[in-house]
């Protein structure tokens, strides 16, 4: 048996019996889990001895140009799908609510990981920018994510351009240990669709959402000491993966349980022990 195959495997051993599944009853979504105060995922206890020893997934609340509420895509069934699935898959200590940040909140700094989603109309206010940087500088890390095509990554750029004018994004090559050294081994870089292109596009395998993003790209913006403080993730949508792991079979084997939890895992992985 091969590492990825013996890594796969492992992976549906443990993921298989508490697979997320919902049915379709009476017009609605009707969750078969436990707990439906918290979106149906389990909740679980903390070491006592260490309360606030804990990872926190936390994601950022932001203004955009469009949508208003474009931070919230995928909330918050992806943020307690992703840190259930953390805990339980790994040795990480990681509280069962994740939370919502402004960049200007005075918690900001507990959290030495943030998660960024659909920023193609992101807009920084002067003090978000200034936060930002000096949340980045100060050793903190930024996971950015599910957005599409040249238009939106242009968007994204110039804002970030904001916070670090001379810094450019770098491509992760896929022997980075972020694909290669973390928690999964990944043979390649991956494209997550969302759950409705992925079923619309399955017959010919498309995973892309535009035809100027067929190529997923994963770079990273590294400090003066080679620090990665930031890693993108454009044309690809991982909290879907996250969010959609329990309404098709299909779509969680092929995409959830093959690359959007390992690598959202390895990120975390990465960010934490670098």
């Amino acid at each position: 048996m091969s590492q990825r195959t013996l890594i796969l495997t492992i992976l549906i051993l443990l993921m298989i019996p508490l697979a997320l599944w919902a049915r379709r009853e009476r017009g609605g979504w009707q969750d078969r889990r436990a707990g439906a105060e918290r979106g149906g995922v389990p909740d679980w206890g903390l070491d006592q001895d260490l309360p606030k020893d804990v990872f926190t997934f936390a994601r950022v609340r932001y203004q955009s140009y469009g949508w208003r509420d474009k931070w919230a895509t995928d909330y918050p069934e992806s943020d307690y799908n992703f840190s259930y699935r953390l805990q339980e898959l790994t040795a990480i200590e990681v509280a069962p609510d994740p939370v919502v940040v402004a960049l200007t909140d005075e918690e900001l700094f507990q959290h030495p990981f943030l998660y960024m989603i659909e920023v193609g109309e992101l807009t920084f206010d002067d003090d978000e920018v200034t936060a930002l940087r000096s949340y980045l500088l100060r050793g903190g890390f930024l996971m950015v994510d599910d957005f599409w095509g040249e238009e939106e990554y242009a968007n994204f750029e110039f804002e970030l351009g904001r916070v670090f004018p001379d810094r450019k994004l770098q491509e992760i090559p896929v022997e980075h240990p972020i694909f290669q050294n973390g928690v999964f081994k990944l043979e390649k870089r991956p494209q997550i669709p969302s759950i409705n292109v992925a079923m619309w596009g399955r017959a010919e395998g498309i995973t892309w959402e535009r035809e100027d993003a067929q190529e997923p790209h994963y770079q990273a913006l590294y400090d003066d000491n080679g620090r990665m403080m930031c890693i993108v993730c454009h044309n690809t949508d991982l909290g879907d993966g996250w969010e959609r792991e329990g309404e098709n079979h299909w779509y969680f084997k092929e995409f959830s349980e093959k690359y959007a939890y390992p690598l959202g895992i390895n990120i975390v992985f990465y960010a934490l022990t670098q």
